[in-house]
């Protein structure tokens, strides 16, 4: 990836965790935060996948910390921040990335069980790594958290209730929390992203389940977004070039939402 998007963005001596970074954004995140200077502790359910992130940014010259970790579990969440502190002996970033949409039906036909997994990975999992997280912060004399969210975070879309809702959700408890905490040195802030073309949208593509053409059209700037673009404003919002920006939900999605 490109570092010149990164000039002036600088993380050194400071430590980060980013979550769901075993691939796509969440990958790119962790080597964008390496690379701004930051030591990363890549944080996913996704083991080999986890490593394997880790093991890039070690390979690049950065240093890097696998932890599996799964955002639904308060202990996995605890221990994630726990060993991040034990290791680097602080915590000043982290970009709360994981989550998940499998299909999930209309409003009516969305089984109960869809609704939970994606309502615990993608809204409760970001509220439970923020507990653990902004303690850690505070400790260390403050800090900034980005929050994952969408851009059907900012207007809906059909037949994605849960989804819907959970990245709804995300920006809501950016705000709470960004108020709570705007007088300790704590910034928290969300990006929504538009269509990202990720090694997933990818798979799905060639699979014929994505027309990727059609998912550029959507977006002014006709064409889909890579993850480095997201990573770069997750690491923009996490330095200090951003001081005084909290409690916004940052559209990166080529002009979509307001297209809209």
């Amino acid at each position: 990836m490109s570092v010149s998007a990164l000039e002036g963005l600088v993380l050194e001596g400071k430590v980060a965790i980013v979550t769901g970074s075993a691939s796509g954004i969440g990958r790119a995140s962790a080597q964008a935060f390496a690379a701004a200077g930051a030591q990363v502790v890549v944080a996913d359910i996704d083991a080999v996948g986890g490593e394997e992130t880790a093991r890039l940014i070690r390979a690049d010259g950065g240093d890097a910390l696998h932890v599996t970790v799964d955002v639904t579990d308060e202990a996995s969440v605890a221990a994630m921040v726990d060993t991040t502190v034990g290791h680097y002996g602080r915590l000043d970033a982290a970009h709360n990335n994981a989550g998940i949409s499998p299909v999930s039906g209309n409003t009516v036909d969305c089984p109960r069980s869809t609704w939970d997994a994606i309502i615990a990975v993608n809204l409760t999992g970001v509220w439970q790594c923020m507990k653990f997280e902004i303690p850690a912060m505070l400790r260390s004399g403050g800090g900034a958290i980005v929050n994952t969210s969408s851009g059907v975070g900012l207007i809906a879309i059909a037949a994605m209730p849960p989804y819907v809702a959970s990245k709804h959700g995300v920006i809501g408890i950016t705000k709470v929390a960004a108020l709570d905490y705007a007088t300790q040195g704590i910034r928290v802030n969300a990006i929504c992203p538009g269509t990202v073309l990720t090694p997933l949208v990818d798979e799905k593509a060639k699979q014929g389940f994505y027309d990727i053409e059609a998912m550029a059209a959507m977006a002014p700037m006709k064409r889909l977004g890579t993850t480095a673009e997201i990573a770069a404003a997750a690491v923009w919002l996490c330095s200090d070039a951003s001081s005084f920006v909290t409690g916004v939900a940052l559209p990166v999605d080529g002009g979509t939402v307001v297209g809209r």
